[in-house]
């Protein structure tokens, strides 16, 4: 039975990836995904880079020292099981949204033909109602350490989307703190934001309610978890690896704050598995009310913002 159209059920997949294993990954992907759908959720959201985990041996592996092997032969394997969207690797989880009639927003690695096939972006996928790739946001800026394997994305994948009363759009991380970024979306009519973060409430208990308060929308912060257990026992280099990993890298923190800046559902540091939350699109109309950073308390004649959304590459091609 379909829900009032100001009315959407979201479900955020509070999960752990079989770390650096796309296909791992992919089924625990799928798994949400189904039961998700059993539970009637119309937009499900995962973790920044879930598929296939986020690259926490440089941190604890010497990432920046150079030519090490560790390193390199880490950074391969990651390569070898990132995505590559043109050759079908979302194809199962395109067909699950079609299936189910749930959008889906993914962390990925992606690894795009487009760029020469090997370098590594954090990207977040949108897909469509229908199983359709909407979508492929490239995270602008990688933060810190995440710079020694991902590299710089571009404002392609800076664009909205309509899901039932609400327009949704995602950033990834801290690209969330980025002023500008966000000014794009909402400019764009975003009144549901995205967030999603490797993990942990340190990253989501301000950032969310700040957004949510900033733009006078909901907010959906969703992160990953790992734990030490979590790392496969046929990880390359594993015990480099757990030498100073801690007993839980990634804690969750997944969230939900409404237009108000408040919290719906405070970080949860618990919960493995899908979280799931109603929200009412009417809210949105009542705190834009006094507040609407691109339209009613907005001076455009004053100050603007001008976006490249045009995919980059290295090489333009043109024949006779």
């Amino acid at each position: 039975m379909s829900t009032p159209k100001n009315l959407l059920k979201v479900a955020l997949g509070q999960i752990s990836p079989v770390w650096l294993s796309k296909q791992g990954t992919l089924d625990k992907i799928k798994k949400a995904i189904k039961e998700a759908a059993q539970e009637g959720a119309e937009l499900l959201v995962f973790g920044e880079g879930l598929l296939p985990g986020y690259p926490y041996w440089l941190a604890l592996t010497g990432g920046a020292e150079w030519n090490k092997t560790v390193v390199k032969e880490l950074h391969a394997q990651y390569a070898r099981n990132s995505v590559a969207i043109e050759a079908g690797d979302l194809d199962e989880v395109c067909a699950l949204s079609r299936k189910h009639n749930i959008a889906i927003y993914l962390g990925i690695i992606e690894r795009p033909g487009d760029r020469g096939g090997h370098s590594l972006y954090a990207s977040l996928v949108y897909i469509d109602q229908t199983g359709t790739i909407q979508s492929v946001h490239r995270k602008l800026q990688p933060t810190y350490d995440e710079r020694l394997t991902w590299a710089p994305g571009d404002g392609n994948g800076l664009v909205t989307h309509k899901l039932k009363a609400f327009t949704v759009g995602g950033l990834n991380c801290w690209e969330n703190w980025m002023p500008l970024p966000r000014a794009a979306m909402y400019a764009q009519g975003e009144n549901l934001h995205v967030a999603v973060w490797p993990g942990s409430d340190h990253n989501t208990k301000d950032i969310t309610r700040f957004i949510a308060r900033e733009s006078r929308s909901f907010v959906l912060s969703v992160s990953s978890l790992m734990r030490r257990e979590d790392f496969p026992d046929g990880t390359a280099h594993l015990d480099e690896i757990l030498k100073r990993a801690p007993q839980v890298l990634s804690n969750g923190g997944s969230c939900i704050a409404g237009p108000d800046g408040e919290f719906i559902l405070e970080p949860d540091m618990v919960t493995e598995g899908n979280i799931y939350h109603t929200i009412d699109f009417n809210r949105v109309y009542e705190e834009r009310q006094n507040f609407d950073p691109v339209g009613h308390y907005s001076r455009p004649d004053v100050t603007q913002l001008h976006v490249n959304r045009e995919r980059q590459s290295t090489v333009r091609f043109t024949s006779n």
